[in-house]
């Protein structure tokens, strides 16, 4: 038997993109947290770092979508690979209940149906990840835009918003760095990381008309679509699908409160028909041919979460986000080395760190780190974010831990502060 030398020859190596990919995904770094805990502290990990509340009973998903999923289960119908039959039923009833707030009404051909919002994301960056192309992308932003584009080699171009404009888009950037080769621009509203909501007419005036006059695309991130709670109401992108074309990402993950149950979609929100006209609708069928489909069971539950689900189980979440970002704003405005951002929806504030009064805290991955092993509490370093020495913290969370983790970070900021 002959024994393989370590200088053999071989043909294949991994792939560099995907390495520098998951650097910067906010699994990577809450990965680096967790490894940073002591394992000999004996209270709860208290998790404000990323936005899934599914496992806090107040934050249960409606007993109409469980009875749903239950019932395509029972039905022995969903066993199967998705006929066409059961997607019709499922971008039928996506495009009648997003239908409701646009001016136009949506066909089930516009949607296409996805496992969750971030399998439409890489969906619409493959898609357009051709030679030469950029894209533009929220700084501060959601990481996965970013590792994704990476993957794709697609050029990022990185415009601001501006936190002391309740993060509205900074214009003068995005006609800066937008040239013929920008393809299409990122909006996530509701806001994550921000928690911001945009007013009607910033939609109208500075992004969409702003997408017209560049030639490009918008990419309208609604993950948090509804899950808002300040004075400015949610207004869908593709409302303004005249002006400028729209592909909006949705999930019931986030307002149904099931992560877990991977199911999301694409919309095509473009009455006069551009991105048809110029292959992006094609390369998007394309892609998803190739691709996976969202679970069946989920298939079979999606009419009646989406028509039967009753209002008092949104407004009795908005109520809860509401009452839990209020007291995270307010315990945070205590503590001396905390800016923090009042939101308006989605499930996150922004707050920016003042590293000045801490004792050997330099930046705000160190603050995360020591945080994490020093109190078992874990928030997000703005640097997954791209805004330095910020952090975002979610709220959505039982009242309980939240002040628990509050009372926490205020306890460590404290015992940090330099000795006079």
């Amino acid at each position: 038997m002959e024994i393989w030398s370590t200088n053999w020859r071989w043909n294949f190596k991994g792939k560099e993109e995907a390495k520098k990919a998951s650097a910067c995904t906010i699994r990577s770094y809450l990965n680096t947290l967790n490894e940073n805990m002591n394992k000999n502290d004996t209270r709860n990990v208290i998790p404000l770092s990323h936005g899934d509340p599914s496992g806090f009973p107040n934050f249960r998903t409606s007993k109409l979508s469980e009875d749903a999923l239950v019932h395509a289960l029972q039905s022995g119908k969903y066993n199967g690979y998705p006929q066409n039959s059961t997607l019709l039923q499922a971008t039928r009833s996506i495009a009648e209940y997003l239908s409701r707030d646009y001016p136009y009404e949506l066909s089930p051909n516009d949607v296409h149906v996805t496992a969750g919002a971030k399998q439409a994301i890489d969906v619409l960056i493959t898609a357009l990840a051709v030679p030469g192309a950029n894209i533009l992308l929220p700084r501060p932003g959601y990481p996965a835009y970013e590792a994704l584009a990476t993957f794709s080699r697609l050029e990022m171009r990185h415009y601001d918003l501006l936190p002391e404009q309740d993060w509205e888009v900074d214009i003068d950037g995005i006609e800066a760095l937008a040239d013929d080769k920008t393809v299409a621009m990122v909006v996530i509203n509701p806001g994550n990381p921000c928690g911001n909501v945009y007013k009607r007419e910033h939609l109208k005036k500075v992004i969409a008309e702003a997408a017209r006059k560049l030639g490009m695309l918008v990419i309208s991130d609604e993950a948090y679509g509804h899950l808002v709670f300040g004075s400015n109401p949610f207004v869908p992108m593709g409302v303004f699908g005249e002006i400028a074309p729209i592909l909006t990402i949705g999930s019931i993950s986030k307002r149904w409160m099931v992560p877990g149950w991977r199911f999301g979609w694409i919309v095509i929100c473009d009455p006069n028909g551009i991105l048809q006209k110029h292959g992006v609708v094609e390369s998007i069928k394309n892609y998803l041919n190739i691709s996976v489909v969202p679970p069946m069971l989920t298939l079979g539950a999606i009419t009646r979460i989406l028509v039967e689900t009753p209002e008092e189980f949104y407004s009795n979440t908005i109520n809860l986000l509401r009452k839990a970002a209020d007291i995270c704003y307010a315990g945070l405005r205590e503590i001396p080395c905390f800016t923090p951002y009042k939101p308006q929806g989605s499930m996150f504030l922004m707050a920016k760190l003042n590293m000045s009064p801490l004792e050997g805290i330099n930046n705000d991955l160190e603050f995360c780190t020591r945080l994490a092993r020093e109190e078992s509490v874990v928030v997000l370093p703005g640097e997954a974010l791209g805004l330095k020495n910020w952090v975002r913290v979610t709220f959505a969370v039982e009242i309980s831990t939240l002040e628990d983790g509050l009372c926490r970070i205020k306890a460590f900021c404290f015992r940090n502060v330099k000795q006079q």
